[in-house]
């Protein structure tokens, strides 16, 4: 038998006594098994009941007959089936891609980079100016893509200097940030300014290519973190404590298992800030090995008689 607390007890019998008919009295209830497959632990009950006896599976919850089901391990390959055979429709799908918006300007800003140790004359420092200019133009595009912005006086897409003032506006308002809003705008418009001269200048030297990837790989990095950290609801400082000791901490959500989540957490007084999607598991990630916690059985179940349908209550 596996150990359970009361609360898991009383919440299996009270789903139990939801799926039968009033008048229904279960007798006893018992932890028998548990199994975990790819992050999600189904645990097994055994359930007495005035009506027979049960299986009562969770993660989904569902119930069986143990007159159609005598075998435990039948059961539970039969619940695995279900759950995998459940549309993918129903589950909740997590907004990864309003919070991840950035990884492809981060490699764009690496690539450029890499391009910068390759380039010797005035064609190549003016098509880094190029790629310095798209990088710029590709961060306003995804803070643009981030988050909802109002309709009215919206500038253009393409307006950098303009949608600089908007994403800062917001996610640096109120006057506590002027002076970072005031520093975060004049690096990227600077910069912005510097890429545009170097991509028509015919007299640009190699100089003036590695403070335009610098530049623009300091701006991006800066103004990256601050729409981060908005979009994470990452406050300055601990709402409970007043500490400045924040961090990230992973977790998940059992329905949406390829989709990581994180939550700022203090790490002076425990304080704990909503979940937001942020990326998603690799396949390999995902292939974990299953655990299993109960009685080791080499019995194998088979059904005498073809199943037509299923008895009793079915709950989702």
């Amino acid at each position: 038998m596996l150990r359970y607390t009361e609360e898991e007890k009383q919440e299996v019998i009270d789903y139990y006594l939801r799926q039968s008919p009033e008048g229904t009295e279960a007798k006893f209830a018992q932890k028998v098994y548990a199994e975990s497959v790819i992050g999600h632990t189904h645990a097994v009950w055994d359930i007495h009941a005035s009506d027979g006896r049960w299986w009562v599976i969770t993660n989904p919850t569902n119930l069986y007959s143990q007159d159609q089901f005598p075998n435990m391990d039948l059961a539970i390959t039969f619940h695995m089936g279900l759950c995998l055979r459940i549309p993918r429709n129903d589950l909740r799908q997590a907004d990864v891609e309003s919070v991840r918006p950035f990884a492809d300007v981060l490699r764009s800003v690496t690539d450029c980079e890499a391009a910068l140790g390759q380039a010797n004359d005035p064609g190549a420092f003016r098509a880094i100016g190029v790629r310095c200019r798209e990088i710029l133009l590709a961060f306003v595009h995804a803070a643009q893509d981030a988050c909802a912005w109002p309709e009215q006086d919206r500038p253009q897409r393409s307006n950098f200097k303009a949608w600089v003032d908007w994403i800062f506006d917001r996610f640096l308002g109120g006057t506590d940030n002027r002076e970072r809003r005031r520093l975060i705008k004049t690096t990227l418009k600077e910069a912005w300014d510097h890429v545009n001269w170097l991509t028509h200048s015919q007299s640009g030297k190699w100089t003036d290519a590695e403070i335009a990837t610098n530049a623009v790989s300091h701006a991006i990095g800066m103004a990256i973190s601050i729409c981060v950290r908005h979009l994470r609801g990452v406050p300055g400082q601990c709402p409970a404590c007043a500490s400045h000791r924040l961090f990230p901490e992973e977790g998940k959500d059992p329905e949406n298992l390829e989709v990581i989540f994180e939550r700022p957490v203090c790490g002076n007084c425990g304080w704990a800030g909503e979940p937001v999607p942020t990326g998603e598991r690799t396949q390999e990630q995902l292939a974990q090995i299953i655990m299993r916690e109960g009685k080791e059985s080499d019995k194998c179940g088979i059904m005498q008689t073809p199943l037509m349908e299923i008895m009793g209550r079915q709950g989702k």
